[in-house]
């Protein structure tokens, strides 16, 4: 396996979406932010410092250029994020609102509220684009996906024969010969007991399955490993205290960021070397960062208010039980307008726009 040095790099396929997140103040602007699973994932990377390349099928489009610009922002990698053929970004719509008990709850629209048409939705990378990312992934720590596809597979395969750790967070089951073909390749599995509770296969025999990760909403998660060649029992790892929940969007991939940053940037070879201990500190990484996010608007709100060495010293506040008291003033300067691209103009009615928030 191959000894990886300078930054850890991450490639990843699967969801790269423009969120449009409609925040609790009416009178705020819609924000724009690069999203979806793996959107979200490579850009939390970039943030802690890796070098991160997501490969997705972006065609110029107002929201895939918006998309490039604030990825770029982060310093994600955008060699392999237009694939052809080419293809409308998605866009995802985030409501923000209160429940009855007065708790921030969140909503995705994949509509547009205002024409009703269905929204640009995920198309997966063809095989046509495997052949010239395959040489780039030798020097890669992680390989991510979040959505099945034969090209997917064929570069997880690629990036596990290589040494990379390959990391699978699906949504949903689709379809079962693909996720059955994921489960022996993937070697870290995590997923929602909520969305996909059945997904108990990835301890079966003939699966590379090395750790498997179910997140059980404000507990906490709980996790499995066989490092040592046996499967574990399951142990619970209770979540953080959120000291002022304001959007728990996102946490889920900031867990993810975090453990991969602690756990997987030496490869499989040093995943398979963390031992119990590393394995559980890379969790309550993982889970401290999904703490901190529940603070702000939107997947990834805080990297917009919060300064790199600011946010070390609170994700060490909320570890060490502190309350996390933050408060953040923040105008929305003028960007770049999204529109959705079903939306009619009509004469003397301006287009609906998001407003960027970069």
């Amino acid at each position: 396996m191959p000894i990886v040095v300078g930054r850890p790099k991450i490639f990843g396929t699967g969801l790269v979406a423009l969120d449009l997140v409609m925040g609790l103040d009416p009178n705020t602007q819609v924000q724009s932010w690069a999203g979806g699973t793996c959107g979200n994932v490579m850009a939390i990377m970039a943030y802690l410092g890796w070098d991160a390349y997501p490969i997705a099928r972006m065609n110029g489009d107002p929201a895939s250029e918006r998309v490039r610009t604030d990825l770029s922002s982060w310093g994600v990698h955008l060699e392999f994020a237009n694939c052809e053929p080419a293809s409308h970004t998605p866009i995802v719509i985030q409501q923000i609102r209160r429940g009855r008990d007065g708790t921030p709850t969140h909503r995705f629209l994949w509509t547009c509220p205002h024409c009703g048409q269905r929204l640009p939705s995920y198309r997966p990378v063809t095989q046509a684009s495997v052949e010239a990312i395959v040489p780039h992934l030798h020097s890669a720590s992680v390989f991510f996906l979040d959505r099945l596809s034969r090209a997917a597979l064929t570069l997880a395969d690629h990036a596990a024969s290589a040494g990379a750790v390959v990391f699978f967070e699906p949504s949903g089951k689709t379809d079962d010969r693909l996720f059955a073909e994921a489960l022996k390749v993937a070697h870290i599995v995590k997923y929602s007991d909520q969305r996909l509770a059945s997904a108990g296969q990835a301890m079966s025999e003939g699966t590379a399955t090395r750790v498997e990760i179910q997140t059980v909403g404000a507990e906490g998660l709980r996790y499995r490993d066989r490092l040592g060649g046996k499967v574990s029992t399951w142990k619970s790892v209770p979540a953080y205290s959120v000291a002022n929940l304001v959007d728990s969007c996102g946490s889920g991939d900031w867990c993810t960021g975090g453990f991969l940053m602690k756990a997987a940037g030496r490869g499989l070879s040093g995943l398979l070397s963390i031992g119990e201990a590393g394995l559980t500190e890379a969790l309550r990484f993982g889970q401290a960062l999904a703490a901190w996010n529940c603070g702000f608007e939107g997947a990834r709100g805080g990297m917009y208010f919060v300064q790199r060495s600011d946010f070390d010293r609170q994700i060490c506040f909320i570890r060490e039980g502190r309350p996390n008291l933050l408060t953040v003033t923040r105008k929305i300067e003028a960007g770049e307008q999204v529109a959705c691209p079903a939306c009619i103009v009509r004469p003397g009615k301006q287009r609906p726009t998001a407003q960027s928030a970069a």
